[in-house]
């Protein structure tokens, strides 16, 4: 037998070896969900399309860097509920609504947060639309507000209201705060920022989902809000988003590709299953 013979059938017998480990412990993994529950077979369906179904996206893809990120905290937190943030960004020719999902289409995506108001008086022109649309598709859907610091907190507030029509089973209001001018004190942001939150609670009886980033939180938001139900993006190669904060939703990527979306998206995971999201930060 040549050398060259020899190497191939060397290989083939690596290969056949390997495949068929992966076999056996994928049936270990599968025989123990009988023992262990629903959150194992999670952790199987994953695991399987992971390795075994593969569906790369046509157009979209990621650094191996990002891409490993993402797969570590999917990996990690599969009994968790997962949805996306969209906004006039994304065009609405670029989604098919009943496929959305993540991870080889192992995880469904089960909410969506749009954009809703900005400011005084603007709105994104994708809002009603979305919004229709991802009910029509049993989405747990939500709306947010962008809030300009150097703009009035009531009339943003009246803006958002009147735009915004929150159902039973919505997500709470969202208030959306990432920037704050050079020459603005702290003390009027918050006091701002109150404004904004009191009026929209009073509307709603519930108080609004605060989103920001991890060290603007730390910065200026964690003293005097910390009462509310906190939403941070931070995109680092990190665990969780924070070790120190009680945590509603994690966004923890904007650079995510979702099955059915022809344009990368912000990817959100709810601290918890959809039971606890349903009764945590829906309204009644």
């Amino acid at each position: 037998m040549s050398k060259r013979k020899a190497r191939r059938k060397i290989h083939r017998h690596r290969k056949k070896h390997w495949l068929l480990r992966r076999e056996i412990l994928l049936l270990i993994l599968a025989l123990s969900l009988l023992g262990t529950g629903w959150y194992l077979k999670e952790k199987i369906s994953f695991y399987y399309a992971m390795n075994f179904k593969k569906f790369p996206h046509k157009k979209l893809n990621n650094s191996e860097f990002e891409t490993q990120r993402i797969n570590k905290i999917i990996a990690s937190n599969t009994d968790k509920v997962f949805g996306i943030d969209l906004s006039h960004y994304q065009q609405k020719e670029d989604i098919q609504w009943d496929s959305l999902s993540i991870a080889n289409q192992s995880i469904p995506i089960q909410f969506v947060v749009l954009r809703a108001t900005m400011g005084n008086d603007d709105g994104d022109k994708h809002f009603s639309h979305f919004w229709e649309i991802a009910k029509k598709n049993q989405l747990i859907r939500g709306a947010y507000h962008f809030y300009r610091a150097d703009e009035d907190p009531v009339v943003q507030a009246n803006n958002y209201l009147n735009v915004v029509k929150l159902n039973s089973g919505d997500i709470l209001p969202i208030l959306d705060i990432e920037k704050i001018p050079k020459y603005y004190k702290k003390e009027q942001l918050i006091t701002n920022l109150k404004i904004w939150l009191k009026i929209v609670e009073n509307s709603y009886g519930e108080k609004p989902i605060i989103y920001t980033y991890y060290h603007y939180y730390k910065d200026y938001l964690q003293e005097d809000f910390s009462d509310y139900p906190l939403w941070l993006a931070n995109y680092n190669d990190v665990e969780q988003p924070s070790q120190s904060d009680t945590w509603k939703i994690w966004q923890f990527s904007e650079k995510g590709i979702v099955h059915g979306i022809n344009t990368k998206v912000d990817l959100n995971m709810y601290n918890g299953g959809l039971w606890s999201m349903k009764h945590s930060i829906t309204l009644d």
